[in-house]
């Protein structure tokens, strides 16, 4: 086999800041300042079993921590593959720096524990890191990293959205959703969108009043899309799902607009008519200043991410 080069990206290991644990320590108690410790402790730990197997395997590896990295960063080549060593935050993270010719395996470095769960339940939510792209913990990472290296294992295409601002594609691919908004939750957001196949519109103009509009992939309809009132696609769909976030007084001509699905051949094409404006990609990590008068066109026609899922995702 020949010798792999590998790229690991961490998460920070300072997870709650020094400034944020001194307001913590006045105003919570030690049960739940040692939960955090404990947080902060599982991370590390998982830092550093990940590392002590990569010293054992025929592989050149190089550690990097996601928050050294910007929207200014070169993007990653030159390697076999990157572990990212946190959640699908730090998963997300990295996808934003990597084109379809490089795969990718999250390991979920502080997974929920649900007796933890219970436990804290009557002081705060103990829920840790979701991990839903996650295909390895420490529990099997070594053996997941053998699969890959033998190619016993191939990644999965995943679908990401490309965004173009005023004609001109933005550098940063979404894997998980875009949200256009004000960038004050309170004012209303004020756009008009409609959707195209092949440069054609295929829908009528749709005038919106609202607190946004949230553009899903399949590996993002489980996030916030889901939680919105929208539903889960198949994790290797190429269609993408959108929502009009919270919309004021929606006619009847236009309520059956406000949620759907775009094809593969289609594309969405949204002009903004509000003073501010902000598309949030895959969160707040990347984002993008617009106003009035901008124009946003969002689709799948976007490099895929390769990564190595999870089995039950593709089952």
């Amino acid at each position: 086999m020949a010798k792999r080069r590998l790229l690991l990206m961490l998460k920070s290991l300072d997870i709650h800041p020094s400034s944020q644990l001194d307001l913590l320590s006045r105003t919570t108690t030690p049960r739940v300042l040692g939960y955090l410790e404990n947080r902060r402790k599982v991370h590390e730990d998982a830092i550093n079993f990940c590392q002590d197997v990569l010293q054992k395997k025929v592989v050149d590896w190089q550690a990097i921590c996601g928050n050294n990295l910007s929207q200014d960063s070169q993007p990653i080549h030159n390697v076999d593959l990157v572990v990212t060593i946190g959640g699908d935050g730090t998963l997300l993270q990295a996808s934003h720096f990597m084109d379809d010719s490089v795969p990718v395996l999250g390991v979920n470095s502080d997974p929920t524990q649900v007796q933890e769960v219970e436990e804290f339940s009557e002081e705060f939510d103990a829920t840790r890191s979701t991990g839903y792209l996650c295909a390895a913990t420490i529990g099997n990472f070594e053996q997941v990293l053998d699969d890959i290296l033998y190619d016993r294992r191939t990644p999965s295409n995943l679908s990401r959205m490309s965004i173009c601002l005023n004609s001109q594609l933005l550098p940063t691919y979404a894997l998980n959703d875009a949200l256009v908004a004000h960038p004050c939750p309170a004012i209303v957001s004020r756009c008009s969108f409609k959707i195209k196949r092949e440069g054609h519109p295929c829908s009528p103009l749709v005038h919106c009043r609202s607190s946004g509009l949230r553009v899903s992939t399949a590996a993002g309809s489980t996030a916030a899309m889901l939680s919105a009132g929208g539903f889960a696609m198949p994790i290797l769909s190429q269609d993408l799902q959108y929502m009009v976030r919270e919309p004021i007084s929606p006619g009847a001509a236009y309520s059956s607009l406000m949620h759907g699905l775009l094809k593969p051949d289609q594309s969405m094409v949204t002009s903004w008519f509000s003073k501010d404006g902000v598309i949030y990609i895959d969160g707040s990590d990347a984002s993008y200043s617009i106003e009035y008068g901008d124009t946003i066109e969002m689709s799948s026609k976007a490099p895929v991410l390769k990564v190595f899922l999870p089995h039950h995702l593709l089952s």
